[in-house]
């Protein structure tokens, strides 16, 4: 039997801490979970901006960062969203944000950096939350992020069993790639600013190629992708409470990322 498997990043390889601020009160949420936060309106969209941490701190605070945004090109990913949406409407409420300055995105990276810097091996994305209603930018957030403790050895074993590995995940994808490459993952195999939506279809479009498709995931992101795979895997080594649903969808709950070794090694031995 052929076997894939596709990782979720951030919570699932990765122990993540994220941090929000709150634009309009001006009240930063360290430790907050992004995903659910968007989750929590339908008006919320989390974007992944193709920013450098480096050059929005050397940024003076008081520039608008939809002004910055446009004056360095800097591109975008909708990473997820309740509602459907155009890349084109996105577009418009990020570029032509009058709310947040740089400074609300240089408190965040501060306060992530302050929390990893001692890590050996982190990678940074940066982003922010916008809210359709309003017309723009109701959060700044940025995300830090390391490999769990047995990640880089799980993934060599299930190579070794000749067990291909792929990361669908609403990350940026130059930093997938520098954590796949820590990892063993080849950069071909990495899928970056997926939403829910997009990681279903990377899951399917490998079912055509492999007999079975397990899909490793720890949040409401990886819902929909966790339903289309033949075999679904709720990891628990990232804290914090999960919706019940992906309990009800797992076969398997982990808790940690080495679990999915025996599901696997199960999965192809006769």
């Amino acid at each position: 039997m052929s076997v894939a498997v596709v990782f979720d990043s951030a919570g699932t390889l990765l122990h993540t801490y994220r941090v929000a601020k709150d634009v309009v009160n001006q009240h930063l949420l360290p430790g907050i979970e992004t995903v659910t936060l968007t989750f929590s309106s339908p008006e919320r969209v989390l974007v992944v901006i193709h920013v450098h941490s480096r050059d929005i701190i050397e940024t003076p605070a008081d520039v608008p960062l939809a002004e910055y945004l446009v004056d360095h090109q800097a591109g975008f990913g909708i990473s997820c969203t309740r509602k459907v949406i155009t890349a084109e409407d996105v577009g418009t409420a990020l570029y032509n944000d009058t709310r947040a300055r740089v400074g609300d995105l240089q408190d965040c990276i501060r306060n992530v950096w302050s929390v990893c810097k001692r890590e050996s091996v982190v990678t940074m994305n940066s982003g922010v939350i916008l809210n359709m209603l309003l017309g723009g930018i109701e959060f700044t957030v940025t995300t830090g992020g390391r490999p769990f403790e047995g990640a880089r050895e799980a993934i060599t074993e299930l190579h070794r069993m000749g067990v291909p590995t792929y990361i669908a995940s609403g990350d940026r994808v130059a930093k997938l790639e520098k954590m796949a490459d820590y990892l063993g993952i080849p950069r071909d195999r990495v899928y970056g600013v997926a939403t829910p939506t997009v990681k279903a279809q990377i899951v399917a479009d490998l079912q055509a190629e492999y007999d079975s498709v397990v899909m490793v995931g720890d949040g409401i992101n990886d819902l929909c992708a966790m339903k289309r795979a033949d075999i679904a895997v709720l990891t628990e080594e990232q804290a914090g409470d999960k919706p019940q649903e992906l309990y009800h969808t797992a076969h398997y709950v982990v808790k940690n990322v080495r679990g999915v070794v025996d599901i696997v090694r199960n999965l192809i031995t006769p």
